[in-house]
């Protein structure tokens, strides 16, 4: 399987590397945290790691840790607009439950 992006996820993050003016792509992981166990991380990558896994979707490359992966692999992110709030929004088919707040997740 993958990590994907849709369209507008992948335009996004390609503008924002334009602007920043540097980076290969978008470094996608989880870290240990919240009320369900786990949560999201996003930064963008400036290199890749030798242990990572990447992954191309619509022309930007998505890399993710070993450890991660077992997380969130099949999982599509998405960058929406509702009103006057905007981001990006998981999809991961291995989530078994979340917090309340949504902050955290469980597998």
């Amino acid at each position: 399987m993958a990590v994907t992006l849709t369209e507008s996820a992948a335009t996004h993050v390609s503008r924002y590397l334009q602007k920043r003016g540097k980076g290969i792509g978008l470094r996608v992981g989880v870290r240990t945290t919240g009320c369900s166990g786990l949560a999201y991380k996003l930064e963008y990558a400036d290199e890749a790691m030798p242990e990572d896994t990447q992954f191309e979707s619509h022309g930007v490359s998505v890399f993710v840790d070993p450890k991660s992966l077992a997380y969130i692999d099949g999982t599509e992110l998405d960058f929406v607009r509702e009103g006057l709030n905007e981001g990006f929004q998981f999809r991961n088919p291995n989530v078994k439950g979340e917090c309340g707040c949504g902050e955290s997740f469980t597998v």
